[in-house]
């Protein structure tokens, strides 16, 4: 009999909280001002980044490649903020566009990598079974100024796309494109019509539940953690969502 030996699954439950912290809320936002998709299209710029670092020889999770991937990342941002000012209409087909524009880049650096594709699947499905305990210090600080930023200064304007690439940017190295989607968009559109706290702290219910679910799942039956996170978030928030639709009526 299996049995789950939290020595492991312990740090990535606790990256699961920390990315948690910042993408119910984002994704809130997200869903409220109707762009769906700028989540993977930074995601994947991110990646982009990472992927140049990685070609270059940079060392993976050090300070070079960290700095590849946010700029990658906030000039990303920049771009999709363009989009917004100067051409609102066509602003979620241009999203979509960079997403793939980035998704093709990578494919054409990863080409000429004998372990291209190998890392490539790594950033678009997470390494959260293989989190270390440095990585979470910093996660956990990045994380900490992006709240204080969110609270005290706002996010109108450029700022929201700042402060999303800088969230994005940490987490998808840890948790991948797959579940940086997932942990933004599916528990946001489960509370889309609570109140802001009552909402937020249900979406941080949602969450939880599905990382934690999903790690023991991945543990006993030696499955991929990142792919069963995504699917008990969306089995848990569904009904969830459903549930709660109801109720407000």
């Amino acid at each position: 009999m299996n049995i789950v030996d939290w020595s492991i699954i312990g740090p990535p439950f606790l990256a699961g909280l920390l990315v948690l912290s910042t993408h119910v809320l984002l994704g809130r936002e997200v869903l409220r001002r109707g762009i769906i998709f700028i989540d993977l299209a930074i995601a994947q710029i991110a990646v982009l980044g990472v992927l140049l670092a990685q070609q270059l020889g940079w060392p993976e999770g050090g300070w070079e490649t960290q700095a590849a991937a946010l700029t990658a990342a906030l000039g990303g941002a920049l771009l999709l903020y363009s989009f917004e000012r100067f051409w609102p209409r066509e602003q979620e087909a241009l999203i979509g566009i960079s997403f793939v524009l980035a998704a093709s880049g990578g494919l054409l650096i990863s080409a000429s990598n004998p372990h291209g594709a190998e890392h490539l699947q790594e950033l678009l499905t997470g390494q959260l079974l293989w989190v270390r305990w440095s990585q979470l210090q910093w996660m956990a600080g990045l994380y900490a100024l992006i709240l204080l930023l969110w609270n005290l200064m706002g996010y109108q304007g450029r700022r929201f796309y700042v402060l999303f690439s800088l969230a994005v940017t940490a987490s998808v190295q840890v948790v991948g494109v797959y579940l940086v989607f997932a942990s933004l968009i599916i528990p946001a559109l489960a509370i889309r019509k609570l109140p802001r706290y009552k909402g937020l702290v249900t979406g941080y219910v949602i969450g939880v539940l599905a990382y934690g679910g999903g790690l023991v799942i991945s543990s006993l039956y030696d499955l991929p953690a990142g792919p069963v996170v995504v699917w008990l978030l969306a089995l848990i928030a569904v009904p969830g969502g459903v549930f709660l639709a109801r109720h407000l009526r």
